[in-house]
């Protein structure tokens, strides 16, 4: 069977990004995508859905340090449902999507991240992620020295040398 989905749209928020005790990133956000389209009377209307997505291992950390909440992204991954069971015992379930490759898209503005580190991309970018398990994807140790001391203490700064990046 073939699961595959590919969005455009635009983040509704900044991306949580954790650790597994492994070492392997996961972050976690949402991209919200539109239609327009005109109803049967002949009215123009617009369709909004947002959905979940996560990101893994260096696809993660290059998101995070990239993109913030209104970055104008592709992403094409796996369609998943997620099941649980709420506080007060009913059964719920969500779908979002496994990201397995990125194309950063909008101007360079918008690409820059927060308080701006002078990278810059024009017309779109893209990252695709090795394929790979959520746990065993494990990251080399970076060979060049650490950059600037990170603004959040749960948030680590990812050291990326210029040469590295795939885009």
């Amino acid at each position: 069977m073939y699961n595959k989905i590919i969005l455009a749209g635009n983040l509704t928020r900044d991306i949580e990004i954790r650790y597994t005790q492994s070492g392997a990133a996961i972050g976690n956000t949402a991209i919200a995508t539109s239609r327009k389209f005109k109803s049967q009377t002949g009215e123009q209307k617009e369709e909004v859905l947002f959905v979940d997505i996560t990101f893994f291992g260096r696809t993660a950390e290059i998101a995070n340090q990239y993109l913030r909440k209104g970055s104008k992204v592709l992403v094409d991954g796996r369609l998943k449902l997620d099941q649980w069971t709420a506080q007060d015992g009913s059964k719920r379930s969500k779908h979002s999507v496994t990201v397995e490759s990125l194309q950063m898209l909008g101007s360079k503005d918008e690409a820059a991240p927060m308080g701006g580190n002078g990278y810059s991309q024009q017309g779109g970018s893209s990252y695709e992620a090795p394929a790979q398990q959520q746990n065993s994807y494990s990251q080399p140790a970076p060979s060049a020295p650490a950059a600037a001391p990170q603004p959040t203490p749960n948030i680590p700064e990812i050291d990326i040398n210029e040469d590295e990046i795939p885009f």
